[in-house]
């Protein structure tokens, strides 16, 4: 029998008529915190890497990026995103399954390892892509969290879901680098505003439904700081579904690429939307729910 949310209890209310906090219901590790990098990763929501794939990786992987997006079958696809302003391609989904060479790097230990380590359990791709920010005015990503969207329109129960950033390209302090607010993992935001349908058309070029205020934004920012990640090319930052983030336009001549998995334990599978009127499509948030092997 395939569950509803009629049967299973909304721990995180948003898309309501007013903005709710809601204390986090759920642990951030979910196996031994048993390392001073998991109890980091406790503390703080995220875990920055200095170098998870070498040098000679990243020349693999970021080859493999450039070959996708300068595919014609690639950008008409529809799990392609166009920069409204220079039509570039802004990300790519379900890389996984459309590249065999992203399919190894998420069967990768030092990958799928970490995040069975930090969700206690097996794994899966609930979502994958390569984003490239190339400079003179990419466009960033508003302050939000993933759990929110991922909850409300993608039937997420749990915040039992990890995400890692893995760098393409240098990562400087003035190109559209990835900002957290540690911390902020233990509140849970629900934002006020219903969710228009097939809200993912607009929110994967620009977030609208499912922002906070910016009066909620402040006093989050006043409790816990903004951490802005840089780093090389090869370096990562593993963070919570629940942090708070964002990443500002590159304005720079320096792109700043990376690719984005976010893996999702086998025991908080995907219910129906608890806040939407309907799935987002399968590449986007996935129902196919077979461990990472």
């Amino acid at each position: 029998m395939t569950l509803t949310t009629t049967t299973v209890q909304d721990l995180y209310p948003t898309r309501g008529t007013s903005e709710v906090m809601t204390p986090r219901q759920d642990p951030v590790v979910w196996g031994p915190a048993s390392s001073p990098e998991l109890r980091s990763y406790e503390r703080d929501g995220f875990l920055a890497v200095d170098q998870l794939i070498t040098e000679d990786e990243v020349a693999v992987y970021h080859a493999e990026l450039e070959r996708l997006i300068s595919d014609p079958a690639v950008r008409a696809d529809e799990r392609s995103i166009i920069e409204p302003k220079s039509q570039d391609v802004r990300s790519v989904f379900e890389v996984h399954r459309i590249s065999e060479v992203f399919a190894n790097l998420v069967r990768d230990e030092r990958v799928v390892g970490r995040a069975r380590e930090i969700l206690g359990s097996d794994v899966y791709v609930h979502q994958s892509r390569i984003n490239v920010k190339p400079g003179f005015g990419a466009s960033g990503f508003y302050w939000h969290s993933d759990f929110e969207t991922w909850h409300a329109e993608d039937g997420l129960p749990r915040m039992r879901t990890v995400s890692v950033s893995i760098a393409l390209t240098e990562n400087h302090d003035t190109n559209g680098g990835l900002m957290i607010m540690p911390g902020s993992h233990r509140t849970f935001l629900g934002c006020a505003g219903a969710t228009p349908k097939d809200n993912y058309k607009k929110s994967l070029q620009m977030q609208d439904a499912g922002t906070p205020s910016d009066e909620a934004l402040t006093a989050f920012a006043d409790a816990h700081g903004i951490r802005l990640f840089t780093g090389r090319a090869g370096s990562a930052t593993w963070f919570d579904c629940n942090c708070m983030h964002g990443s500002g336009d590159n304005i720079t001549p320096y792109p700043r690429s990376n690719v984005f998995i976010v893996f999702n334990s086998v025991e908080n599978t995907a219910l129906e939307p608890f806040a939407a009127p309907v799935r987002r499509p399968e590449f986007v948030g996935a129902r196919d729910f077979t461990p990472v092997r």
